[in-house]
């Protein structure tokens, strides 16, 4: 149950983002005694925390807690700003090349005509072909469901007809009054 505040919902428990990593930075850094690695990556061993500060200010770098859990804690001397950049570089361009794959679903009835099953077959062949997933499914109604075999060769006809282009992930499978079929795209372009 939430509880009200004046200008703001506080929820308990539920999902929560996952936050980004917060290093602890230069005076920040609390420890008694640390793991030092330089700027290159080279071990300067272990010392206290404020000798590898004044390291840092000497070299004109940042000391940056990467391992707090570590015993002892693992530091490192960098540009911390320049670091942040190109994290949050890298970051944006795995957006940008990342692509959500959707399902795409068709629905098609056991005494569906050649017209409207090549016009279907053509679009689940434009989903596959845009990098989505493929739900085919066909709904028996009344009578239909004493004729489940019709339906299972309609969804193989159709898997079998989409075959250059995608895989069959499952075989027709009947879930109360629907029969579906899953198809991927093939991969290795």
């Amino acid at each position: 149950m939430p509880k009200r505040c004046p200008r703001f919902v506080i929820l308990e428990g539920g999902a929560s983002t996952i936050a980004k990593q917060v290093h602890e930075l230069n005076e920040d850094i609390l420890d008694k005694e640390i793991r030092l690695i330089g700027a290159e990556g080279q071990q300067l061993g272990i010392m206290s925390s404020q000798e590898a500060l004044k390291i840092a200010d000497e070299q004109g770098l940042d000391l940056v807690k990467i391992s707090p859990q570590a015993v002892p804690p693992v530091c490192k001397l960098m540009n911390y700003g320049k670091f942040r950049f190109e994290q949050s570089k890298k970051e944006k361009e795995a957006r940008k090349n990342q692509h959500v794959v959707e399902i795409k679903e068709i629905r098609m009835s056991p005494g569906i005509d050649v017209g409207d099953f090549n016009t279907k077959l053509k679009n689940a062949q434009k989903f596959i072909a845009d990098g989505n997933r493929v739900k085919v499914s066909v709904r028996f109604r009344g009578r239909e469901m004493a004729h489940t075999d019709i339906g299972r060769d309609l969804l193989n006809q159709f898997a079998e007809q989409c075959a250059e282009v995608a895989v069959l992930d499952k075989t027709p499978k009947l879930e109360g009054r629907m029969m579906s079929i899953f198809l991927s795209p093939k991969t290795g372009k």
